[in-house]
């Protein structure tokens, strides 16, 4: 199976159901929006380290509720950076539920004011996001539901807004597309079917009119362009937008360069955007640079490997390894490839030991593990 045609987790269906509800600038309904809005910013440029100061200027005079989805908001952020890492997993997890508690609480007070069923649905949207990654479908669903029934009545309250438009058009898209799985789920839950035409149109329409879609609408598209629309290099142009905006993010330089190896199959475009990555690292021009370099340096030993150049993949991996700043997650897959390396080198003694160190790594990927495993193993050195 290609790696096109194999859907990761956190594009099924309730996965681009996020409420795009916090970079607004101008919509009078939602109290102080331009602090919020520069909250926001602050996240996509993946500034963590500034956020929690803002939020406390920001509230009050902003809803206390707004910043409590917008700490969430940016946790979901960091996760999304480094999904393979569960480090955050209890900490999101604690302050999402707290969010939902103050948000559902303001709607039972305010029933009549829009604002509050806005923001109740915009905590739960990271959380719905983080349960499809962690494979906890059944209860995203529920809380997609949750999402949905909150944005209906948000419009119901004020039709002028529009993002919430945008909810509502990736609900229909999604609930369309979505594999037959997740629709046996819809139909338990008593969710309408979707429509896949008028959701894409809704959702392009709220984009160009609304005042609160901004870096996070741009990303959803380009899953949706990527994964289902099969229009790769329209979903290049949006990364490449976001990632004129939000240089300091690297997750949007790195999805240039993972789109372009693995969707449009241009080796030279993607080596070319790794080593952008590995630059802006090198200059301290991105968020947590070390872990920016080693995913680069991966990134590039991979390329050069696949093309058969052992030398160049031999350079960029020594150089992570011998580093040793990179995230645990990262050193296990690159102790990894390094082995595979050696094994095809022949030499069996080092590539023995590098499986090794793949499996010793604490907090590497499970999946890295498990394919040292199997590969000592295989070289009868389990």
């Amino acid at each position: 199976m290609s790696r096109q045609s194999s859907v990761p987790s956190w594009v099924i269906s309730t996965a681009a159901l996020i409420v795009l509800l916090l970079a607004s600038t101008a919509d009078a309904a939602l109290t102080e929006a331009p602090r919020l809005a520069a909250v926001y910013d602050t996240i996509l440029a993946a500034r963590f380290d500034r956020v929690e100061a803002q939020l406390k200027q920001a509230c009050p005079p902003a809803p206390a509720e707004a910043c409590a989805a917008l700490g969430v908001v940016s946790l979901w952020w960091q996760i999304l950076i480094e999904p393979e890492s569960r480090r955050l997993d209890t900490q999101f997890n604690d302050r999402a539920q707290a969010a939902v508690a103050a948000s559902d609480a303001w709607t039972k007070r305010e029933p009549q004011r829009a604002e509050a069923w806005f923001y109740l649905a915009g905590a739960y949207a990271p959380l719905v996001q983080w349960r499809v990654l962690r494979g906890e479908r059944l209860a995203a669903a529920r809380d997609a539901k949750r999402i949905k029934d909150a944005l209906e009545r948000a419009l119901q309250l004020d039709p002028g807004l529009d993002d919430a438009h945008f909810g509502i058009g990736a609900y229909h898209y999604y609930a369309d597309v979505a594999p037959a799985a997740a629709k046996v789920l819809r139909w338990l839950l008593l969710l309408p079917g979707g429509d896949r035409v008028k959701g894409l149109q809704e959702m392009l329409q709220a984009r160009q009119h609304g005042v609160l879609l901004g870096g996070e609408a741009d990303y959803q598209l380009h899953v949706i362009y990527l994964w289902y629309e099969q229009q790769p290099r329209r979903a290049v142009e949006l990364l490449r937008e976001l990632d004129a905006r939000y240089p300091s993010n690297p997750l949007f330089q790195q999805r240039i360069a993972e789109v372009q190896d693995v969707w449009l199959h241009d080796r030279s475009a993607s080596e070319a955007g790794w080593q952008i990555l590995l630059d802006r690292a090198h200059e301290g021009r991105v968020d947590n640079p070390p872990r920016t370099e080693g995913r680069a340096r991966l990134g590039l030993a991979r390329l050069a490997a696949s093309r058969g150049d052992n030398a160049r993949a031999r350079e960029q991996l020594e150089a992570l390894l011998a580093a040793r700043s990179a995230p645990p997650i990262v050193l296990a897959a690159a102790y990894l490839e390094y082995a595979r390396l050696l094994e095809r080198a022949g030499d069996r003694p080092r590539a023995i030991d590098n499986y090794r160190r793949a499996t010793q790594v604490d907090g590497g990927e499970a999946r890295a593990r498990d394919d040292a495993r199997t590969a000592l193993k295989r070289l009868g050195a389990s």
